[in-house]
């Protein structure tokens, strides 16, 4: 089997190392390009790419995958069996979805037709629902191919009040089982396909900074909360409040609800280290 992957952050990297327990490591990986990172902006490889360089595996970094060259680039790799997907970051055109002979496999972190989209994990935890992992055969549209497999993940595995981070690494590495159980069959001709209900189909966005404020006074508690898991990392929870006199942005770091109503245990002041909210609350001379 010749394997091409596509993928770039660390739910990718976690998807791969659990395909390289089974045995299963691709020929050439597909990430996007090297980026800035931090205050400093030091421009940083991609999880998968650091990945691919300690084993010396082949990876191409394309600005976009739509033009000639693109497609002749990953070519000169070929011919390839399958490819597998995994948070790749940028549509891919029916030129590359028909190279490898067996097509493109996804590894999608939602209960598809649910959250199709950039934000799957995200949007799964501000509604509210389960968490689940669908492999698909991936088409020229969003998340809109045939299922291969799909499963609801065990709150024994991961839990419903599990934070962003957390479930990302479960859902790669649940997916990439997943895609180990499926692919012989799948490579022989003998997996079915299920077509998804496009009718119950709902879409994510991409998540911006914005959405990460929040009104402690008007907001809904519950949706504060989750709003916290969610976005852990980034963009952040976040207020604005008057601080000793300025007025600030404070990072809600943690919280939960109690009986209907918001508890804030810690926040992260602009400039500060993380609080407890009640140390917060305390020195903040501007509150009489």
């Amino acid at each position: 089997m010749k394997l091409i992957f596509f993928g770039t952050p660390e739910f990718a990297r976690d998807t791969l190392d659990t395909l390289e327990t089974h045995g299963i490591i691709p020929s050439l990986i597909v990430a996007a390009e090297d980026k800035p990172v931090g205050r400093k902006m030091i421009l940083t490889a991609p999880p998968t790419k650091k990945w691919a360089e300690e084993r010396n595996i082949p990876v191409l970094q394309l600005k976009t995958l739509r033009k000639p060259e693109s497609v002749e680039a990953i070519n000169a790799y070929g011919p390839f069996d399958v490819g597998i997907v995994a948070s790749y970051g940028k549509i891919i055109p029916q030129t590359i979805l028909d190279l490898p002979t067996h097509g493109l496999l996804n590894l999608h972190p939602s209960l598809l037709p649910l959250h199709r989209g950039a934000s799957p994990i995200q949007s799964t935890i501000l509604a509210g629902d389960p968490f689940g992992v669908s492999i698909i055969l991936l088409d020229a549209d969003m998340d809109h191919g045939p299922l291969l497999a799909q499963k609801e993940i065990s709150q024994h595995i991961l839990p419903k009040d599990a934070y962003r981070d957390a479930a990302e690494k479960i859902l790669a590495q649940e997916g990439a089982h997943m895609i180990s159980e499926v692919l012989p069959a799948w490579l022989s001709g003998s997996h079915p396909t299920t077509e998804q209900d496009h009718t119950k189909a709902t879409f994510c966005k991409k998540i911006e900074k914005v959405d990460g404020e929040v009104n402690l006074a008007t907001d809904n508690p519950e949706e504060i909360v989750r709003k916290v898991r969610a976005f852990v990392g980034w963009p952040g929870v976040f207020f604005f409040t008057d601080y000793n006199g300025v007025r600030i942005r404070v990072s809600i770091t943690k919280a939960h609800v109690d009986h209907g109503l918001l508890v804030v245990t810690s926040v992260k002041p602009e400039g500060k280290k993380e609080m407890s909210f009640d140390d917060f609350l305390r020195g903040n001379r501007s509150r009489t």
